[in-house]
């Protein structure tokens, strides 16, 4: 087990301690003079969870850390920590819940398309929109978490909130279109070795019949 490796799993050991403190009735209390509330403290957790995502790639590819586990867990546990962030603030009625679900439905199905597409031997890398769709996701979670604080920010967490949804809903239609160009691109592929393979045993056919007429 490497550094990488145990970042990401200390990422999905911060889920329920997420979920924990968001859930809560609210409670705060006072730490050398300042006010510690759940959310508060649930902002805390998040982003040192996120924090775990940045570094664990750096980590990863810094010291030559990357490894099947490690390209199998990064993404579960990106998803477990916005997915968990998203219907624990349904939950508080800080999120919309179609909202949550449009953007968990989202993970869940670009998820199930790279791994079909991965048994049918082709690989989706990550868009720079999937990775500026993660990134909104962060911000616009810390932007809730903190206006449950500071109401004054709930107007910028909302746009934050539409700006996710747009990002979720565009890179998920470019990796339906990049799956569907691969696939079909293989489709033809495979038929124009068909045609020449049928093409190859159709000329040794005619051959061997001018071969058996001649002799």
């Amino acid at each position: 087990m490497n550094l990488a490796n145990l970042l990401t799993l200390l990422r999905i050991f911060f889920v329920p301690l997420l979920v924990a403190a968001l859930v809560q009735d609210s409670w705060e209390f006072a730490l050398q003079g300042f006010v510690i509330s759940n959310e508060l403290l649930a902002l805390a957790i998040f982003l040192a969870a996120a924090a775990t995502d940045l570094l664990d790639g750096y980590v990863a590819r810094r010291w030559g850390q990357i490894t099947t586990v490690g390209t199998l867990l990064d993404p579960i546990a990106d998803k477990l920590l916005i997915s968990s962030a998203l219907i624990a603030l349904v939950q508080v009625r800080q999120v919309p819940g179609w909202m949550a679900i449009l953007i968990i439905g989202r993970e869940f199905a670009v998820t199930g398309l790279r791994g079909i597409a991965a048994t049918a031997g082709y690989t989706i890398q990550a868009s720079d929109l999937g990775k500026t769709k993660m990134v909104s996701q962060v911000l616009a979670v810390s932007l809730v978490l903190v206006s449950v604080r500071w109401p004054g920010w709930r107007f910028a967490a909302e746009i934050w909130l539409w700006l996710v949804v747009f990002f979720s809903i565009l890179s998920a239609v470019m990796y339906f279109m990049k799956f569907w160009r691969k696939v079909d691109d293989g489709i033809k592929k495979r038929r124009r070795r068909e045609l020449l393979i049928a093409e190859r045993r159709r000329k040794r056919a005619v051959a061997a019949r001018t071969e058996a007429a001649n002799s």
